[in-house]
């Protein structure tokens, strides 16, 4: 008895992390068929069924090369810098509510909780490239730090100004402010400048110059191969999946999806009484909650879906370019709203009471 609250919290894990797992796989052979489509390409067709199973070939490609190791490394910071990459880019599940409580951990900092996660990932990248003695593995791990302190500011001020809406770090709270309106309608360009802030938090085309394949052959990831490799793939791709996700809460209403309002359009009407009982059925709480996960999972596959269109639209930018663009044009424009925001708020006396901070 005395180990039960601890198994059920290794399942609570498993429960969480292999989906999350399953979710990259997916998303990785979902982005080369997205890709190859727009690009007039079939892409992978031929390991199972219309290529699904094309990522796990990939890894057990990865599992079974032999891992070379530079001979001048620091081999414990060099294999130590993927698996922090790795295990800090899914801890940001933890707090991630998939539907009303289902959250492994619910806590009132979670939105803090998740920027310093998503910020101590940064250290593994800097570690695996200086450890790695190579020139091109330095700059690459030099330019991902200096890229993602810089447009971590922006993120956490634009976060900051949903924060001002709601005045709650808890992310279910965040997520049942919207419940009258999505926050993308009053905060669209606010939305716009963090989405670019997550396309270069994740270091995804065309902001991947720690990556830059023309300049600094694979980055800060040239001298990793095999398993250690697929940590950081596997980190890229988890980080990817996780910055959609909380896109969709803070800004597209998360799991919320809203029946009880569509039941009482349709009676307002008086629709198809065959409809409006299966409507009914499932505005039941256990059917609701299933939903909602689901509408958690198909928003955020529509900012997936994005996150590969930019991929395919847009050429890579030089570094500098990259650098002055979030110091010089976004840092500007979101500290204009967070000035002009909270004297709109205090102008029409709708500045939020609920702040919790414990």
């Amino acid at each position: 008895m005395l180990y039960t609250p601890t198994l059920i919290s290794i399942l609570e894990v498993l429960l969480v992390t292999v989906p999350v797992l399953l979710t990259v796989a997916f998303v990785t052979v979902a982005e080369r068929k997205t890709m190859a489509s727009m690009q007039r390409r079939l892409g992978p067709n031929v390991v199972g069924y219309y290529g699904l199973l094309q990522a796990f070939a990939d890894a057990l490609k990865l599992l079974l090369k032999e891992y070379v190791s530079p001979t001048q490394a620091n081999l414990v910071l060099f294999f130590l810098g993927p698996i922090i990459t790795l295990i800090f880019s899914l801890l940001g599940y933890a707090v991630i509510p998939y539907g009303p409580g289902l959250a492994i951990w619910d806590f009132n900092l979670g939105i803090l909780y998740m920027l310093a996660v998503s910020s101590l990932a940064t250290y593994g990248i800097l570690l695996a490239g200086w450890s790695a003695n190579s020139k091109y593995a330095f700059l690459g791990s030099l330019r991902s730090t200096a890229q993602l302190i810089s447009y971590e500011l922006i993120l956490s001020s634009a976060i900051l100004l949903v924060i001002l809406l709601t005045g709650s770090l808890n992310l279910t709270v965040n997520i049942e402010a919207q419940r009258s309106i999505w926050f993308i309608v009053p905060l669209f360009p606010v939305f716009v400048i963090f989405f670019i802030g997550s396309v270069a938090e994740t270091n995804r085309a065309p902001f991947d110059l720690a990556e830059a394949e023309s300049e600094l052959v694979s980055g800060f990831m040239t001298e990793h191969a095999a398993v250690i490799f697929v940590f950081f793939f596997l980190a890229e791709y988890a980080s990817i999946v996780l910055m959609c996700i909380l896109t969709t809460i803070l800004f597209l209403g998360g799991y919320l999806l809203n029946f009880s309002l569509l039941v009482h359009i349709l009676q307002e009407i008086d629709y198809d009484r065959s409809i409006m009982n299966s409507l009914e059925f499932l505005s039941s709480p256990l059917i609701e909650g299933m939903i909602s996960g689901l509408t958690l999972g198909l928003k955020s596959c529509v900012m997936v879906f994005v996150f590969i269109w930019v991929r395919a639209s847009f050429p890579r930018i030089r570094f500098d370019q990259l650098m002055s663009f979030s110091w010089t044009i976004l840092l500007p424009v979101v500290i204009a709203f967070i000035v002009i925001l909270p004297c709109i708020m205090y102008s029409f006396d709708i500045i939020p009471s609920n702040i919790t901070l414990f």
